[in-house]
């Protein structure tokens, strides 16, 4: 399981877990409003879920939360941490009583147990916040990915052409460029009729999508050409200067088109 499964996978059952917490919560301020017991027990029979404790099953959820956000939403790792504990505060009121407070049972004319439910309602909404940001940057986070990926590629390429492998340094290099085209294609949702597409398939494609311009698919175009030199043993052997020219055009165009 790599990373970004693992934490996609903890972000989801810390949502599902934040929900049942919150009807928790309710239930437990509602000792004195029976209605809103009754109300909180039909949500969860409706869902087929069973009531929880929040003051047994929050400082676990608390901490696996904590850490999920400091590696996808730092910027707001120490808002949810004050809102379980805010350590600076000078005097305990409606705004600086946290969940910690609530945790411990502190209770007082200034510092109510109601007030501890606004705080986890934020620490939700931040949970939530950083779902979306973590599915926005999934396509950012793989194209990284992806272009480390084709660095190693290229790095492979230009090793087998200064050991004189030129037509297997041209080879390999053709495979980034099609694998990074038909990378864009699909960012872009880009149908490829061609049951086998080529280069010149995904150019053609992504040019009529407006996706690059005529430059742009000359020069790709051109590096196909080239690709096919060395793919296509009954042309002429390649020269390594062509081949110096297709690995410097890949390079560029993987950094360049997407």
């Amino acid at each position: 399981m790599t990373n970004l499964q693992k934490y996609k996978g903890e972000l989801v059952s810390l949502i599902e877990k934040s929900k049942l917490l919150y009807y928790a919560l309710i239930y437990e301020l509602s000792e004195s409003k029976p209605e809103n017991r009754n109300k909180v027990k039909k949500l969860l029979e409706k869902d087929k879920l069973e009531l929880i404790s929040f003051s047994k099953e929050y400082e676990k959820w608390y901490t696996e939360a904590l850490e999920v956000i400091k590696q996808i939403l730092p910027s707001r790792y120490d808002d949810f941490r004050y809102l379980y504990r805010n350590e600076k505060r000078k005097v305990v009121n409606s705004l600086t009583y946290s969940i910690y407070d609530y945790m411990i049972g502190l209770n007082t004319q200034l510092a109510k147990p109601e007030y501890a439910f606004k705080k986890f309602e934020q620490q939700m909404k931040i949970l939530e916040a950083a779902e979306r940001q973590f599915q926005s940057s999934l396509f950012r986070i793989k194209q990284l990915l992806q272009a480390d990926l084709f660095d190693s590629e290229i790095d492979t390429a230009r090793e087998l052409l200064r050991n004189g492998y030129v037509r297997a340094s041209g080879a390999v290099a053709g495979v980034v460029l099609e694998k990074h085209l038909q990378q864009v294609c699909d960012s872009h949702s880009i149908v490829i009729k061609a049951k086998t597409p080529c280069i010149s398939d995904y150019n053609d494609a992504l040019k009529e999508a407006g996706v690059i311009e005529i430059p742009n698919w000359r020069s790709i175009q051109h590096l196909s050409d080239l690709r096919n030199l060395c793919d296509h043993k009954k042309q002429r052997e390649p020269k390594t200067e062509e081949i110096e020219d297709l690995l410097n055009g890949v390079d560029k165009i993987s950094k360049t088109v997407y």
